[in-house]
Formats: structure tokens, C-alpha cells, sequence
């Protein structure tokens, strides 16, 4: 099978995974993936249920967003993860789901602390907030990185909309986006009862550095 082909499936398996976690519903939502070595990304068609995501349904564009291949309109966020791809060529996949308690503290216009060892591990820090940008555009994508920049997180809340995703492949992007929901929920709750207690910097760097370099399987670090 061509890297484009496998790709397909690839993305398409994934988008499963956000079903599957709760993190999508209807046909909101999306997954793509940077085609190794070319210009080219796959990404989900624009209002296709997620029962019909098949590998021959998703959309091959160039990295302005352009289709290449496919039979549908691409994702209405395809400028933003094209944007974000020409921007970060460390990124090889890109999310966004509008997960309820992640969402929630979207709305609120409001970062995540980091008071858990888990959010610790995964985002290195408070999970930010980026700014209102309308969707169609390259406007959320240029929010995405600018935010990031600077950040270890690979998640953003971006204001009144959801969670976007960045990872060094498809499937990285979709954990953070289940581990930046499951934060949001646990956080939420957390406030409920009170003040969480803070954590400090040198113990978040501690943590982050431990699950990103020696956690898990030798050549696998921080995939459980």
C-alpha cells in the first residue's frame, strides 16, 4: 500500500476513537494526518456521518487545502490544519472535537490549571486558551499555533469553540484529545468541591520530563 493509502485508513480508523470516547457528536469534528515526506494531508469529509467514515471516503489536500484526491468536500476546518502543518513541521496530526467539559472551559474562556499529575505527563503545564477566530479560514489555524508557541501543551482551547489537537502523528493527537477532556472533567469536578491545590513548576517539569523520556516501552516513551 503508497503512505497516502494507508494514511486513509489510518485516519479513518481514528475518527472511531473519538466516537468511541465521547469526544464528537453528529458529524462535528475531525482528524487529519500529515502524508510523511510530500506536502500532502488526509482529513475527513465536511457532514459525513462517522458510521460512513470509510478509508475511500477521506480527502488527500496539499498543504494550502486544496483537494488532491477524493470524490467529497473536505473537512471546514481544512485551512486550519493546513495552516498548522506549513507552521509546524514537527506536527504530523492534527484534532479537534468539541468535547463536552473541554468545551466548557472553552466557552469560559478559561485555561486548565495544571493540578494533576496526569495533566502533568501529558501537557507539561496548564492546557491554554486560544482566541475566538471564525471557522472556514486559516484564522483558528493561525490561533492554534500562536498559542502553542511557547506551550508544552499539544492541546488548545480555543475560545467559544473546542479542542484542537496537535501531535507528532495522527494517532498522539487523538490521545491528547481524549487526556485534555478527561483533565477538563476531573478539574471541573475538582472546583466543585474547592480550591484545587496547585502544583509546582519544578515538580510539572519533573513529571513531564519522566513520562515523555522514561515512561512506558523502550522506544515508546509516554505511550501507555
Amino acid at each position: 500500500m503508497t503512505a497516502v493509502a494507508r494514511l486513509r485508513e489510518t485516519v479513518a480508523d481514528l475518527h472511531a476513537e473519538l466516537v468511541r470516547y465521547g469526544l464528537v457528536v453528529w458529524t462535528a469534528g475531525n482528524v487529519s494526518a500529515r502524508v510523511p515526506g510530500t506536502e500532502l494531508m488526509v482529513i475527513k469529509p465536511s457532514g459525513v456521518s462517522y458510521d460512513d467514515l470509510r478509508a475511500d471516503a477521506m480527502i488527500v489536500c496539499d498543504l494550502d487545502g486544496v483537494v488532491v484526491e477524493g470524490d467529497l468536500a473536505p473537512s471546514s476546518d481544512t485551512a486550519a490544519h493546513a495552516y498548522v502543518y506549513r507552521h509546524r513541521p514537527d506536527v504530523g496530526g492534527v484534532v479537534h472535537t468539541h468535547s463536552t467539559y473541554a468545551t466548557a472551559w472553552a466557552a469560559r474562556g478559561e485555561p486548565i490549571p495544571c493540578v494533576l499529575t496526569a495533566q502533568a505527563d501529558e501537557f507539561g503545564g496548564e492546557i491554554p486558551v486560544g482566541p475566538f477566530a471564525l471557522i472556514g479560514g486559516d484564522d483558528i489555524g493561525r490561533g492554534i499555533v500562536a498559542t502553542l508557541a511557547g506551550h508544552r501543551s499539544p492541546a488548545v482551547l480555543m475560545r467559544n469553540h473546542g479542542v484542537f489537537t496537535i501531535g507528532s502523528d495522527a494517532r498522539a493527537a487523538v490521545k491528547a484529545a481524549v487526556m485534555c477532556e478527561d483533565v477538563a472533567r476531573t478539574v471541573h469536578l475538582a472546583r466543585l468541591l474547592g480550591e484545587p491545590v496547585p502544583m509546582t513548576d519544578e515538580h510539572v517539569g519533573a513529571l513531564h520530563d519522566r513520562y515523555q523520556n522514561v515512561y512506558g516501552q523502550p522506544g515508546t516513551p509516554g505511550q501507555p
